[in-house]
C-alpha cells in the first residue's frame, strides 16, 4: 500500500480463487467527440437537455449520454475529447485523466473502438489516486470472436469490461452505444452481487452482428461480456471482466463482473464509515475496540443483504512501526451470482 503522510483510512486488498483455499444509480464519466463545447474540460450533466445544450443535440456525447440516463445513470462526468474533428488517443487520454479527478465517477465509458484509446482508460483507471481508484471501464469492441477475445487479452483487467457486439445497422450506429448502455447499467445497480444476465439496454436500435452458442462460450472465456437481440430486446448475456489470466496462466477468480462490483462496495463503505466516525480519534485499545466494532457492524450488514457469503478475521492493532497507524484487516467471501440450474429429470413409463 502507498505511503501518504495525509492522515486518513487507506486500503488495499487481495483476492484469492476459491479453488485455491480462500457495494439509486451511480455517477459515469464519459470521453466522446461534441459539436461543440471545450475540448478537454469536465462538465457536470444532469440530463439529455443539458448535455444537448452543452455539446450539440446530434453529437455523439450527446446522444451517448442519453442512453446512460435511459439506462440508470443519476448523474454524468463529460469531457469532449474534440469538437468537430477526429480525436487522438492523446486527446482521450488527456480525457481520461480530467475524469479521474471526479471522485464520484464509478463507471467510465468512451465511443472509441481504438486498441490504444482502450489501454489508456485502463491505464487511467490502474493509476488512479487512492481517492478514485474504485471505478470500472466500459468499452466496446468490433470484429470476430477471435480479434475481439485478443483485444480483451491485452486489457486482461479486472476494471476493464469489453462488450460487444456493436451497435447496428452500420448506417445508423452510434461507436460506443452498447457500451455506453452497458456503463448506465451497471451504474444503476442497487445490489453489486446481482448479476447483468438477461437484463434489459435501451436506447440502442439494434446489434451489428449476432453470436451463435458456440462464439459466446468463446467470447465469455475469452473476457467478453456479450449482448444479444432476441425479438427486438437487447440483453446482457453474461457480465464478465477482460482478466482471465494471472501471470500468463488462466485465472477464472475475477472472470464475473461482480466480483470488483462487490469489492467496490464493501471495502469504500468502510473506509467511509471508519473516515466519519474516526477522523479525529486517539489510538488507544478503546478506540481500537470502536472501530472493530464498526468494521463488523459493516460487514454485517453486507451479509445481511447477501453481497457477501461470510466474513472472519476481523482484527485491529496499532501499527509495530508507527504509533499514529491503526492496522485493520479482515477476509471476506463475496457471493455469487446464479449463472446456471441444471434440471435432470428421471422419467419412467
Amino acid at each position: 500500500m502507498a505511503i501518504n503522510e495525509r492522515p486518513g483510512v487507506y486500503s488495499a486488498y487481495e483476492v484469492s480463487s476459491a479453488v485455491s483455499g480462500r457495494g439509486g444509480g451511480g455517477v459515469v464519466g464519459i470521453a466522446a467527440v461534441a459539436s461543440q463545447g471545450t475540448e478537454g474540460t469536465g462538465y457536470v450533466i444532469n440530463s439529455y437537455a443539458e448535455a444537448a445544450a452543452a455539446f450539440g443535440p446530434d453529437s455523439s456525447m450527446a446522444r451517448l449520454i442519453k442512453i446512460l440516463f435511459l439506462n440508470g445513470a443519476s448523474s454524468v462526468r463529460a469531457v469532449p475529447v474534440s469538437v468537430g474533428s477526429e480525436p487522438s488517443t492523446a486527446q482521450y487520454e488527456a480525457a481520461f485523466g480530467t475524469l479521474m479527478d471526479y471522485v464520484q465517477v464509478k463507471v467510465m465509458v468512451c465511443d472509441s473502438h481504438e486498441p490504444s484509446v482502450h489501454e489508456a482508460m485502463k491505464n487511467a483507471i490502474e493509476t488512479a489516486s487512492e481517492h478514485s481508484k474504485y471505478r470500472i471501464g466500459v468499452v466496446e469492441g468490433a470484429g470476430a470472436v477471435q480479434e475481439l477475445v485478443a483485444a480483451a487479452g491485452d486489457l486482461n483487467c479486472e476494471r476493464m469490461v469489453l462488450c460487444a457486439p456493436a451497435e447496428g445497422p452500420a448506417d445508423t450506429a452510434l461507436p460506443g452505444a452498447v457500451a455506453a448502455a452497458l456503463a448506465g447499467l451497471i451504474a444503476s445497480g442497487s445490489d453489486p452481487a446481482l448479476p447483468l444476465n438477461g437484463a434489459a439496454l435501451y436506447g440502442l436500435s439494434g446489434l451489428s452482428s449476432g453470436f451463435a452458442d458456440a462464439d459466446i462460450n468463446a467470447l465469455v472465456q475469452g473476457g467478453i461480456t456479450p449482448v444479444e437481440n432476441v425479438g427486438g430486446r437487447i440483453s446482457v448475456i453474461r457480465g464478465i471482466t477482460t482478466r482471465t489470466a494471472t501471470a500468463g496462466a488462466p485465472d477464472s477468480t475475477w472472470r464475473e463482473l461482480t466480483t470488483i462490483l462487490i469489492i467496490d462496495d464493501v471495502i469504500p463503505t468502510i473506509k467511509n464509515s471508519l473516515q466519519s466516525r474516526f477522523s479525529r480519534a486517539k489510538n488507544t485499545a478503546q478506540t481500537r475496540g470502536a472501530i472493530r466494532t464498526q468494521v463488523i457492524i459493516e460487514l454485517e450488514n453486507k451479509l445481511a443483504r447477501e453481497i457477501i457469503d461470510s466474513y472472519d478475521n476481523v482484527t485491529v492493532k496499532a501499527s509495530e512501526t508507527d504509533p499514529t497507524t491503526c492496522e485493520v484487516s479482515f477476509d471476506f467471501t463475496v457471493a455469487h451470482g446464479l449463472n446456471h440450474i441444471r434440471l435432470t429429470a428421471h422419467i419412467t413409463v
